[in-house]
């Protein structure tokens, strides 16, 4: 019971695997703000284009 519990207690994989969502959440969140700041500046510029067509 000893060693597993040493096993148990020395393994770090699951460690890794949280680390690495945690940085991936944040480049998502950093892309999603990205994109979202392009995708309004557009939809002013499109209708900016629309209203001048007109």
């Amino acid at each position: 019971m000893r060693r597993v519990l040493e096993r148990f207690v020395g393994d770090e994989c699951g460690a890794t695997a949280i680390e690495y969502c945690l940085i991936a959440a944040g480049i998502s969140i950093v892309i999603v703000s990205a994109v979202n700041g392009i995708g309004t500046t557009l939809s002013t510029k499109f209708s900016d284009v629309s209203t001048r067509l007109k």
